[in-house]
């Protein structure tokens, strides 16, 4: 395992694939495309091996869920990303708050499939 990374891929589950990516590009601001690989449907956040990757996968294993591991998005604004999330038919779970320590701002959130995220900037 690679010194410099403790988290190398994540999968955010969707039971709507097209839904999410929707949700997904209009509240990050990225462009994740739906695309068969594989024999699977997913949309890729990074195929580069050196940073962290991930991707949003439709199969019958992965399961969209509210309780467990939240994965967080680095975000540069906030507030900006926060006041796109309901429009875009998520939920704001946890308003901007501090992070103790000088650490930044953190919110969560329910994205459109109910899977519970993160977000954190504004250091």
């Amino acid at each position: 395992m690679p010194d410099s990374k403790v988290i190398t891929w994540f999968d955010i589950p969707a039971s709507d694939i097209h839904r999410a990516v929707g949700f997904y590009n209009s509240v990050l601001g990225v462009s994740l495309e739906v695309v068969e690989k594989g024999g699977h449907t997913i949309a890729l956040f990074s195929e580069n091996p050196n940073v962290t990757g991930g991707s949003i996968p439709l199969s019958e294993t992965n399961i969209p869920a509210n309780g467990g591991t939240v994965i967080y998005f680095f975000v540069d604004d906030l507030d900006g990303v926060l006041s796109r999330v309901e429009p875009a038919g998520g939920k704001i779970v946890q308003p901007k708050a501090e992070i103790m320590d000088e650490h930044g701002y953190f919110g969560i959130i329910n994205d459109t499939e109910g899977n519970r995220i993160g977000l954190h900037g504004d250091f």
